[in-house]
């Protein structure tokens, strides 16, 4: 429940942040305005001395969310995502925040097993090892299917996680208020809105139902595509607190020794992962949105394995059309075709002028195709367009700032298996192939067929639909102003924060 309670907590965080140095990091990064930095430091400094360690061997802001705990590790992730609002230093900084924590015990690993499955473990399971991996919210463990011997991977929610994450994030919602309160200028960066991204994909996270459902509609998307594989959901056995999917045997993309020691090819694993990564984007609108070396094996065949479907990304086809576009005027140094893509899809304000957002755009192309092809990255190019664009109008677009992130994540895996790997040429044929297949003649009559569709199945309503739209713009409704308690309230809670400081201080004195 969010209210007062949640102080001790927000005093907590900041007493941690100032113990770990990461408190001076974080407030430079945002850029934060004086009288957030001012109120961070009253709620923080007096109370250093209550802040959690943490690891000194870790980065000031890993350090100090991986001591605050599950929920503040996983807002750390998140928010890695998310360089708009914590700038790309810091982003890139939060990429390497692992989330491994203390296994819990096989025993209650086995409890809950049976719990679910409404029987013994051994009924299912002839053989069910000690944790094989242990994360922020569950823990995976190799066993044995009774029936079939078929090896299987079993992932269990932690004890207890639920109400500990529900805690913890009505926190977050009290310091967005405060932030937004305490600095109007920071609503650009949506605070809230943050806070409730985070809280939407935790609970997805928290139903290991949805992301055995995302790991079902993944693979059937990706079932024809070759040397790419998902492991199959064993349904009957997949729960709210455990998933059951089919163990995937192989080795870790990141220990190159033994993919060398093996026999496999790294410059065709290099370029399958990035070809995936645009072809599930472009074709589907559904990718990984975590595709980093510890959620990639390569099977003992070559092909690469995907695994934990907990973030995955979605961009319906309007978008993709418009980022095949984008993609496909750089590579073809068409600049101006760019900057029509952006006013088309009203990226960009119709007032702007769009001979100016060529040049721009120039500016942001020119110096990338002038490095050596080992070197060039459309991470960066997407990154550095972002910047123009915002300085031309653009609105953040979430899904494509996740799209930019899971890019750089992904070229960083491709290049650690091949450093001479060349981006363009490897998604040159992705990019063309999705637009041959989605814009032109083609593409422009299933749209208009679909349309039709659409207007057949409403046909019999579309005179009363366009009659009640007319009499609704004639007699428009006044809205009802919205309520301002939740402002009223941040208001008091800063003041009240503010002033539990500042009886901190004085009592030093």
């Amino acid at each position: 429940m969010r209210g007062p309670h949640n102080i001790w907590r927000l005093v907590r965080t900041g007493a941690t942040f100032e113990r770990t140095g990461a408190m001076g990091a974080v407030l430079e990064a945002l850029d934060a305005p004086r009288p957030i930095r001012v109120a961070a430091r009253v709620v923080g400094w007096p109370f250093k001395w209550l802040g959690l360690k943490g690891d000194p061997n870790v980065p000031p802001v890993p350090r100090a969310l991986t001591a605050l705990g599950p929920a503040y590790i996983k807002f750390g992730q998140i928010l890695s995502t998310r360089p708009d609002v914590v700038g790309p230093d810091m982003a890139l900084e939060l990429q390497v925040l692992q989330d491994k924590l203390p296994p819990f015990p096989v025993e209650v690993a086995r409890k809950v097993v049976a719990e679910e499955l409404n029987g013994p473990l051994e009924a299912t399971f002839s053989a069910f090892s000690d944790p094989i991996a242990a994360a922020s919210i569950a823990q995976v463990h190799r066993a044995t299917l009774a029936e079939t011997g078929r090896e299987v991977a079993v992932k269990i929610l932690r004890p207890g996680i639920e109400r500990a994450f529900r805690k913890d994030v009505d926190a977050f919602h009290l310091i967005a208020s405060l932030v937004e309160t305490l600095s109007p200028a920071s609503r650009r960066l949506r605070p809230r809105d943050v806070v409730d991204h985070f809280e939407g994909v935790v609970l997805q996270e928290l139903d290991l139902r949805i992301e055995a459902s995302a790991a079902g509609e993944f693979a059937a998307n990706t079932q024809e595509d070759d040397g790419f594989t998902v492991p199959a959901v064993e349904w009957s056995m997949s729960t709210r607190r455990m998933m059951v999917l089919g163990w995937a045997e192989g080795l870790p993309l990141s220990d190159l020794t033994a993919i060398d020691a093996a026999g496999h090819d790294r410059r065709k694993l290099g370029a399958t992962v990035l070809q995936m990564f645009l072809r599930h984007a472009l074709r589907d609108g559904y990718f990984h949105a975590d595709m980093h070396q510890g959620n990639l094996k390569v099977a003992p065949n070559g092909d690469v394995v995907a695994l934990d479907f907990g973030i995955m990304g979605r961009i319906d086809e309007f978008t993709r059309r418009v980022y095949a576009e984008i993609l496909m005027g750089f590579i073809r140094k068409d600049y101006r075709r760019v900057a029509e893509v952006h006013f088309e899809a009203g990226y960009v304000p119709a007032d702007r002028d769009i001979g100016e957002f060529a040049q721009a755009l120039r500016s942001v192309g020119e110096p990338i195709f002038g490095m050596e092809a080992s070197r060039i990255s459309m991470g960066h190019l997407l990154s550095y367009l972002f910047e123009v664009t915002e300085r031309f109008g653009m609105e953040t677009r979430t899904e494509l700032i996740l799209l930019q992130r899971t890019m750089v994540v992904v070229e960083g895996v491709g290049r650690s298996l091949d450093p001479d790997l060349n981006i363009w040429a490897v998604a040159r044929p992705e990019v063309e192939t999705y637009i041959a297949k989605s814009i032109g003649p083609q593409a422009m009559m299933r749209d208009l067929a679909r349309t039709a569709m659409v207007l057949s199945r409403f046909g019999p309503r579309l005179p009363q639909l366009a009659e009640a739209a007319l009499i609704a713009q004639a007699h428009p409704v006044k809205p009802i102003p919205p309520s301002r308690w939740p402002e009223r309230m941040a208001v008091g809670l800063g003041g009240l924060v503010i002033g539990l400081g500042v009886a901190g201080v004085l009592s030093l004195f």
